[in-house]
């Protein structure tokens, strides 16, 4: 009997060693830590950069007019909308904000994170401007747009800013030359003579086409060669008004149209700014 109750224990022994080896440790973790649990969690952050990535690019993709603006009362703040035809314009490009249409050039670092929209204190240029109103738009814009703003922006819709102060700015989306002509376009220097002259166009009578040719300026500002002779410029250059007796020097961007109709330019151009100007005599 002895030796038979000493060999069961022998054969129970090794089983009992192999069952502990063959089930492995079970995790220490505390509770709420699973990746079951994470998994989640990392994809919502994931969604969220997601959507701060697409309301960048849709920032930076448009050019926002100042629509509305009311106070905390939801009063109109009227100083904000000196220029009737020209409303002040947001630009967003390479984490750098720049306002439009006030009496000077106004602009500031920004960062746009889970909806607020920090701007750095502005700088702006020193050019006084003889309308009181237009002066005094500066500083208006300045004191609403410094700083931490909540932002809303709707898809497809327009931009509202909400200042400290309760301050409401809603500004309309127009798309940049770069969203409609899908690229950066090529910046260009274009010399515009003073007059227009008749050209030849099948489908508009009596048509009168401004006189350009190409400039070239090295990396200091200083022309370069000789410009060719002037040439009929069928077309129009996008932001530029020409007025009969004066002759600019005019950069832009040059865009190519994809699939142009027939008898249509197949490139596109938009005014960047007027870097010389004289008025000439007939």
């Amino acid at each position: 009997m002895c030796m038979n109750r000493s060999r069961n224990l022998m054969l129970i022994l090794p089983l009992a060693l192999l069952t502990a080896c063959s089930n492995p440790t079970t995790s220490t973790a505390p509770a709420g830590t699973g990746t079951d649990e994470l998994a989640p969690a990392a994809t919502a952050a994931a969604d969220q950069k997601a959507v701060a990535q697409l309301d960048l690019l849709r920032l930076q993709g448009h050019h926002w007019l100042l629509d509305t603006a009311t106070d905390a009362a939801g009063k109109r703040v009227d100083a904000l909308f000196a220029r009737a035809d020209k409303p002040v314009t947001l630009d967003f490009k390479d984490g750098r904000l720049s306002v439009g249409n006030t009496c000077n050039r106004m602009g500031g670092s920004y960062t746009l994170d889970a909806g607020t929209l920090t701007v750095s204190p502005m700088a702006s240029t020193m050019m006084a401007c003889t309308d009181k109103a237009l002066m005094a738009l500066d500083q208006a814009v300045g004191a609403r747009l410094e700083g931490a703003l909540k932002a809303e922006l709707a898809d497809q819709g327009p931009l509202t800013l909400r200042t400290a102060a309760g301050d409401v700015l809603v500004f309309k989306p127009e798309p940049t030359a770069e969203t409609r002509y899908g690229g950066e376009g090529e910046t260009v220097f274009i010399e515009v003579a003073a007059q227009t002259k008749p050209c030849s166009h099948p489908l508009i009578p009596n048509m009168q086409c401004l006189q350009t040719r190409e400039v070239k300026y090295d990396d200091k500002g200083l022309k370069q060669g000789t410009p060719g002779a002037f040439e009929n410029f069928y077309g129009s250059i996008e932001g530029y008004t020409h007025e009969a007796g004066v002759r600019n020097v005019v950069r832009v961007k040059r865009y190519k149209i994809a699939n142009p109709p027939a008898d249509a330019p197949s490139s596109a151009y938009v005014l960047d700014m007027v870097v010389e100007s004289a008025v000439e005599k007939k």
